[in-house]
């Protein structure tokens, strides 16, 4: 979890050609010529190394104001009152969207700016996805999940996804909204209700600047809608982003075209997962809220905050909230859930690595490359983990995601496609965390068979009357 989960600052201004990342004053000096517009902290906002103007080390608003010219301030003062001003959710989600879209028009460290995708990039995405679904009909029984294949632009994807992250990130700021109110006794509340509207405000901008840039961040490095093993992007809409690819596969030393068509063998097997297992995505989400629900507030940095806060020093807040208000709870719901998240993302990633290697590796020569890039780049945690440890204390890491496609490797050869994929069926015949200590134990394990049961309950539905004979107690 970061040291600084939560910030705020002033949201840099829209850049007015939108995906193209062009400044309305390239010259101005309000965010920099380049790079992150925030410093080289792209999580704390305030009073930090690398923020201009006069007295940025010690005062966040004067790193913020000091630099603008005067002919900015106005606008920079307007976009402050908005912030104080939102009276929405838990999250100002059109500031997130704002301050996501301007860390996209700026660039990745690399220098490479974001671009509209042309037509031979999508022509090449749509035929990599085409491609892929055929081979995947082969090794495995589910049919395809995409209706369509498309090419995203980062700022695409940042708009294509933002929904997902709402309803990841929505319940553990609702738990910082009300913990901002209840810091101060409850005879000081009714008196000191503007203070706590304020907060809240303040607490839903340091929300949406806190999301925006790190899914601003994270745009500049996937290369589709389920990177993080969750369906950020449509129902199925396999997206690739051909801009991420190509740095992806910059110096790996193989040929892009095979770079693409096994990222979108990745996708579509995603696609295929989470369209025709219909309680999976509810199952996932579920994990991570029930996580989130049991996260402790520590809401004595907030009443030490209240109690010392000087309208005069708004920046005493932003020194308290930096030094992190999650506080994980050790009980055994807390575990519980955790691990039901780890068990679902280990699964979810195993699977589609072993039947992504059964379609690719005598196909593709350089599958075994990209397949041992692939698990490297999502068990030593990558841009996922991070943004979801800093947003929610929480790290999407598939830990056991090797013995997971070792598992569903066996279950192919023990049961063949029909019987592994079969296991989707129900989440109760799906392994636990102890198979997959053991997994030979539950490749040749007797499982219970949900297809009578599921009969019973269509007939059930449909009003029908089976004969008593048919039926089994």
């Amino acid at each position: 979890m970061s040291d600084t989960p939560f910030g705020f600052g002033l949201p840099p201004e829209e850049p007015e050609n939108g995906d193209e990342g062009k400044k309305k004053d390239p010259a101005g000096g309000g965010q920099g010529s380049g790079g992150n517009p925030f410093g080289a902290n792209p999580f704390g906002f305030g009073g930090l190394p690398g923020m201009g103007g006069p007295g940025g080390a010690d005062n966040p608003f004067a790193a913020m104001f000091g630099s603008l010219n005067p002919s900015d301030l106005g606008a920079a003062f307007q976009q402050l009152g908005q912030m104080l001003s939102y009276e929405g959710g838990p999250v100002n989600w059109d500031m997130a969207k704002q301050i996501a879209r301007q860390v996209v028009a700026q660039g990745t460290a690399d220098g490479v700016k974001d671009a509209s995708v042309g037509p031979a990039e999508k022509s090449a995405v749509e035929e990599a996805v085409r491609l892929a679904d055929l081979w995947l009909d082969q090794v495995t029984s589910l049919p395809s999940g995409a209706n369509t294949a498309v090419a995203w632009s980062r700022a695409e994807w940042v708009e294509a996804t933002l929904p997902a992250w709402q309803q990841l990130v929505d319940p553990v700021a609702e738990r910082v909204g009300s913990a901002m109110g209840e810091v101060l006794p409850e005879e000081m509340q009714a008196m000191a209700g503007p203070l706590i509207g304020m907060m809240r405000s303040m607490g839903g901008a340091m929300f949406g600047q806190q999301i925006g840039q790190a899914v601003g961040a994270l745009a500049g490095e996937v290369v589709g809608s389920t990177d993080v093993g969750l369906p950020l992007g449509p129902a199925g809409r396999a997206a690739l982003l051909p801009l991420n690819i190509e740095a992806f596969g910059k110096d790996l030393g193989v040929p892009s075209d095979e770079v693409r068509l096994y990222l979108a063998l990745r996708e579509a097997a995603h696609q295929r997962l989470f369209a025709h297992v219909p309680w999976l995505r509810a199952h996932l989400f579920g994990a991570v809220e029930g996580y989130a629900r049991g996260i402790k507030v520590d809401t004595s940095k907030l009443e030490e905050a209240v109690g010392q806060l000087d309208p005069t020093h708004p920046e005493q807040l932003q020194e308290a909230l930096q030094q992190g208000m999650f506080q994980p709870q050790d009980t055994p719901e807390q575990k519980a859930a955790l691990a039901r998240l780890e068990t679902a993302l280990a699964l979810v990633e195993g699977w589609v690595d072993a039947v992504v290697h059964e379609a690719a590796k005598s196909r593709l020569t350089s599958a075994d490359a990209l397949r041992e890039t692939l698990r490297r780049r999502r068990a030593s945690g990558g841009p996922a983990e991070q943004t979801f440890a800093t947003l929610i204390g929480l790290e999407l890491r598939p830990r056991r995601l090797r013995d997971a496609a070792r598992l569903w490797a066996s279950l192919t050869d023990a049961r063949g496609v029909d019987g592994r994929d079969g296991l989707w069926e129900h989440p109760d015949m799906l392994p636990t965390a102890t198979d997959l200590d053991d997994p030979d134990g539950f490749v040749h394990r007797e499982h219970l068979d949900f297809s009578e049961l599921d009969k019973m309950l269509g007939e059930a539905a449909r009003g029908e009357n089976p004969e008593d004979g048919d039926t089994e107690k």
